[in-house]
């Protein structure tokens, strides 16, 4: 019998791999920035039409900036605790499943892990 088990994949912190989730959070916060900017310009243009109500669209568009402002703090914080971690560090990175046989009379085993070490798989880990 075959059935489909979680995997969780982690990623070992090295300086290349620190670096490039600097990179990373850094590249979604100026996106976020942008997507900001893009959004009081468009609120700034609907107003002049006077086609929509201004408090509902004023109040929809500060929702989702307050969103995007809300996962830009998130970032900052991330970007702080990756300053802290010390190389060698196991960050989960996601969960992906796999296809295991299974039959009678083996052993159950727990969740495995698969370890990234700079894009290379360094370790599997078999569930306890």
């Amino acid at each position: 019998m075959q059935i489909i088990q979680t995997v969780v994949v982690k990623r070992i912190l090295t300086e290349k791999s620190k670096e490039k989730l600097f990179e990373q959070f850094n590249h979604q916060k100026l996106q976020l920035q942008k997507e900001c900017s893009q959004l009081q310009f468009e609120l700034k243009r609907l107003e002049k039409t006077k086609s929509f109500s201004p408090g509902e669209l004023k109040s929809h568009f500060e929702k989702e900036i307050n969103k995007r402002i809300e996962k830009e703090k998130l970032l900052e914080f991330q970007m702080e605790q990756l300053h802290m971690l010390p190389l060698g560090s196991e960050l989960k990175e996601k969960e992906v499943q796999a296809l295991v046989d299974i039959k009678e009379g083996d052993p159950w085993i727990g969740q495995a892990e698969i370890i990234i070490k700079d894009g290379i798989i360094e370790e599997i880990r078999e569930g306890e």
